[in-house]
Formats: structure tokens, C-alpha cells, sequence
């Protein structure tokens, strides 16, 4: 048996050590789950959002956005100073705003109207943006349409925006850029 002079633990030592290595492997284990979620939330953000950090510099240059694992360009913008997700749509004729965050905006209606999208026909407003800004690239007075029924947060980036600017589409990215003097 084991006496107290002995040199070997006592049974409410060993104990002691067990509760403590067990303590330090949970833990292991739980921040090794931690950060692997957090790794994994940032790589499915960067899948659906790549152009989530665009700088926003303020001499109008060159944009050039990636496709997101969808096929879509998606981006970060501001709409009235505010930061929203951007899907580019050309084939909208306006901005389309999720009813939820215009009210948020405090964006007013200038009238209803009827929208024809890929999912049929919706009742809308028409509205007037102060300012829609994507990078450095940036626009006043732009034409939208406050729509229920889309993804809230998601604002549908449409021609009255990007139709101000240049569009070029090579492979996997969208370049927008000022449009130049002369050039046809």
C-alpha cells in the first residue's frame, strides 16, 4: 500500500491531476472547435461575398470585382452612407431595395409602380437614392424601387447605378471604371 512517504501519489492527488488533464483537454478541444467554425464562417462569407473589403478610395478609379462561387458579382457598398450587400443585376432597370431596409433608411415613395421580375410581376415604389457608392465609384441622385419580397439586406444594384459607368467582363471579373470623354 501506498504510505505517505512512499514518494508516490496519494489516491486525492492522482485524482486532482485526472480532473486537471481532463480540464485542459476539453478545452483543447473546444477552442480547436471554435476556431475551426470561425475559419469556416469567414470561408463561406468569402465564397457568397468576395468583394466584401472593398476599399473605398476616393478618386473614382477602376473597379474590378470577382465572381462569387455562384456566378454572381456581389459586393459591399453603402446606400445613403449605410453598408449593404450588393448583387449586381443588369438586367434591373433600378435599384431595388428590400422594403425592410428602406424603412430603416427612412427613404421616401414617390408613387407605386409594377415591376416585372424573374418571378413575375410585383407592386412596388419608386424612390430617389442621395447616394449609391461601390469603391470609389459613387453616384447621386439615383433612380430605385423599394420592393417586398427580396432577400433583406440584399440591394439589387441595377442600370440606374450602373449604367453611369463602364462595364467590362472578362472571365471571372467585372471591371466598372468612369466612363471617358470621346470614347464611343
Amino acid at each position: 500500500m501506498a504510505g505517505k512517504n512512499d514518494g508516490r501519489p496519494g489516491i486525492h492527488e492522482r485524482g486532482g491531476t485526472r480532473r486537471t488533464g481532463l480540464g485542459m483537454m476539453l478545452l483543447f478541444w473546444a477552442l480547436l472547435i471554435g476556431l475551426g467554425s470561425w475559419w469556416f464562417q469567414g470561408f463561406l462569407e468569402e465564397r457568397a461575398n468576395p468583394n466584401a473589403d472593398l476599399a473605398e478610395s476616393l478618386d473614382g478609379g477602376p473597379l474590378t470585382l470577382a465572381r462569387n462561387a455562384n456566378g454572381h458579382f456581389v459586393a459591399t457598398g453603402r446606400l445613403n452612407g449605410e453598408p449593404v450587400t450588393m448583387l449586381l443585376d443588369t438586367g434591373a432597370t433600378q435599384v431595388a431595395v428590400p422594403a425592410a431596409l428602406a424603412e430603416r433608411l427612412g427613404l421616401s415613395s414617390h408613387g407605386e409602380a409594377s415591376f416585372s421580375t424573374a418571378n413575375g410581376r410585383v407592386l412596388g415604389h419608386l424612390t430617389t437614392l442621395d447616394e449609391v457608392r461601390l469603391g470609389g465609384l459613387v453616384a447621386r441622385d439615383v433612380r430605385g424601387a423599394i420592393v417586398s419580397g427580396l432577400e433583406d439586406g440584399v440591394v439589387l444594384l441595377g442600370m440606374s447605378f450602373l449604367g453611369r459607368f463602364e462595364l467590362q467582363m472578362r472571365g471571372d471579373t467585372l471591371t466598372l471604371r468612369l466612363p471617358q470623354e470621346g470614347r464611343e
